[in-house]
């Protein structure tokens, strides 16, 4: 089993299993009742997106140094004793059962998405290509 890094909207894998909403918000215009449906997410999870006012930051960043400082506070954020016990749950699910973390961006490479990857693969999860 494995966890997928995904992004939310898009067509699920083959064996992909639950797939998790790391975002801040759900969807706009989607009934709740479509999530599932409509490949958005199976649980909402905000627990590990990042906190709006990072979010933005994120949003701003338009150099490398802008997009480090955001890095550099996300991954403070996800030091905090909620979210890096969230992230060792996931990381010890990886191993037994087939799971999916995303959000929305298009572009991974300037996304906490690609954050989430890293901070997985530091606590051992197994994650799919």
């Amino acid at each position: 089993m494995s966890i997928r890094i995904v992004r939310l909207g898009t067509p699920r894998a083959p064996g992909e299993g639950l797939r998790i909403g790391t975002v801040r918000r759900p969807p706009r215009g989607v009934p709740k009742t479509e999530f599932a449906s409509q490949n958005w997410y199976d649980v909402w999870y905000p627990n590990l997106a990042p906190s709006v006012e990072t979010m933005k930051q994120a949003q701003a960043a338009q150099t490398p140094a802008e997009w480090n400082a955001f890095v550099r506070k996300y991954k403070t954020e996800m030091a905090e004793a909620n979210a890096s016990r969230s992230l060792d749950l996931l990381a010890a699910l990886s191993h037994t059962a087939a799971l999916a973390v995303g959000c929305y961006c298009e572009d991974e490479s300037r996304c906490h998405r690609s954050l989430l990857r890293g901070l997985l693969a530091e606590r051992g999860a197994d994650i799919a290509a």
